[in-house]
């Protein structure tokens, strides 16, 4: 208590001959300083708390807290305010979801100029079919590129440390996230905390954590995959608005938000970009794990003691005699339907090199499985391995298939290697034969209609 404080509060409430006897009785307790304890258990707690007296410590190592801070912060939701006032004016019905969400466009210059190289604020609002003006119908199908940016930091006697987050398509992302998570309170509060985590697989330079809870998935993005998204992000949220609205299966891993991080502390700037997706095994007991791309090329690992280790296709085909996958009927005809749809919408935006990640939990007698690291695109480089490869005119044998093929032929081989993977366990109540598409099996031409169903579940024992 500030003394001033204390000798005010002493006079109003003893008089003069107590007054001094209260001080003397007065035992004190020693406090180690403030900053002294930030160093040793690490949070910062000098920020203004959030809304709702949400309070956050941020954590220097963990980008997610510093992601979590921004999320619950009042300048965020200001933003999210203005802009929701803005659009206050157009009263159009929701299409699916009637909690509207917005934000305003606030970048730095070096953000800003890969946005624009990219793409462009003036492009064509997305469209789906029976909505006249989709941007105010769905807020999944928000058009306009804009993105929340939000700056804090300590200015305290010992060290300056100042943070920013740039939150990607924050008005998209705030709307997938209301329909697919408890609620966004629950989504802060499982970002303010992550721990590393040494993935089987994973590049070791990149960072690669989960949340303490272990409800979500961080993984860090590179230039290459960030610029890719802002690419296809308008087909990413109208592909899933679809199959929200629709109920037609897929089984793609939601990405729920891509973040910039930036610390400066010291004269030092450290930034990173980094994703929030799904933990597709959140309170799932795996034995198995697989990562799954319809390829034997370099697909096998010699390490498969334990049930952390994640396992490839080879591994499977090897297993498949002695201790195979079965499934049932309405279980195959879904993830064949499912990986249908979702790969019809990769190779569209031409994405490739997306895996299948399936765990068995032979507690529940049940698969989890979604599509998995979709971020790539097809770009020139790819392109040109392709070609080289396919040539021989580096040596090497011509007209293998190369190790890196074009995103139709990665669908192609990708569903027939998935549909292969899984055997169906006969049922006499289920239909003989199991195709993907009636027309498609009709005409003998590949086709990428999307299929609908009314269930996108694929935990069918």
């Amino acid at each position: 208590m500030p003394f001033l404080q204390l000798y005010r509060s002493l006079n109003k409430k003893w008089s003069r001959s107590k007054r001094f006897d209260a001080l003397i009785e007065y035992t004190p307790v020693y406090i180690s300083f403030l900053r002294a304890v930030e160093r040793q258990i690490g949070p910062k707690f000098l920020f203004p708390i959030g809304i709702n007296d949400t309070v956050i410590g941020v954590y220097d190592d963990e980008p997610t807290s510093i992601i979590s801070y921004a999320l619950a912060s009042h300048e965020y939701h200001l933003q999210l305010s203005d802009e929701l006032e803005r659009e206050a004016t157009d009263t159009s019905p929701p299409l699916c979801d009637s909690r509207s969400v917005s934000l305003t466009e606030s970048v730095d210059e070096t953000t800003s100029e890969l946005l624009r190289t990219v793409v462009s604020t003036d492009d064509n609002i997305v469209s789906i079919p029976g909505s006249k003006n989709p941007s105010t119908s769905d807020p999944l199908l928000y058009g306009k590129v804009t993105h929340i940016k939000v700056n804090f930091g300590d200015e305290g006697p010992l060290e300056q440390v100042k943070y920013t987050v740039i939150c990607y398509y924050a008005k998209q992302f705030d709307a997938l996230r209301r329909i697919c998570c408890p609620s966004e309170r629950d989504f802060v509060r499982s970002l303010s905390r992550c721990k590393k985590w040494g993935a089987q697989g994973g590049k070791s330079n990149v960072f690669f954590a989960k949340s303490l809870d272990d409800r979500f998935i961080i993984k860090q993005v590179t230039k290459t995959e960030l610029e890719s998204f802002m690419k296809f992000a308008p087909d990413y949220f109208k592909y899933l608005s679809e199959s929200i609205c629709t109920g037609s299966p897929t089984c793609i891993a939601k990405i729920l938000g891509i973040y910039q991080v930036k610390s400066l502390k010291g004269g030092k700037e450290v930034r990173m970009d980094v994703l929030a997706m799904e933990n597709l095994l959140f309170e799932r007991r795996v034995t198995r794990l697989y990562d799954l791309k319809g390829s034997t090329r370099s697909r096998y690992n010699p390490d498969s003691n334990g049930s952390d280790k994640v396992l490839l296709d080879e591994n499977l085909l090897e297993a498949m005699p002695t201790s195979p996958i079965f499934v049932g009927n309405k279980a195959k005809r879904l993830l064949e339907r499912a990986v249908w749809n979702d790969t019809a919408f990769l190779a569209s935006i031409d994405v490739m090199d997306y895996s299948l990640l399936v765990g068995v939990d032979e507690k529940k007698h049940e698969l989890v499985m979604g599509i998995i690291d979709f971020m790539r695109q097809y770009t020139w480089d790819k392109h040109l391995e392709t070609w080289v490869k396919a040539s021989g005119i580096l040596g090497g044998p011509k007209n293998v298939s190369p190790t890196v093929i074009s995103p139709k032929q990665y669908k192609k081989r990708f569903r027939k290697a998935m549909s292969a993977y899984f055997l169906v366990v006969p049922d006499q109540w289920s239909p003989a034969a199991i195709i993907p598409s009636k027309q498609v099996a009709d005409s003998g031409q590949d086709s990428d209609q999307f299929v609908s169903m009314g269930s996108s579940s694929l935990l069918d024992r």
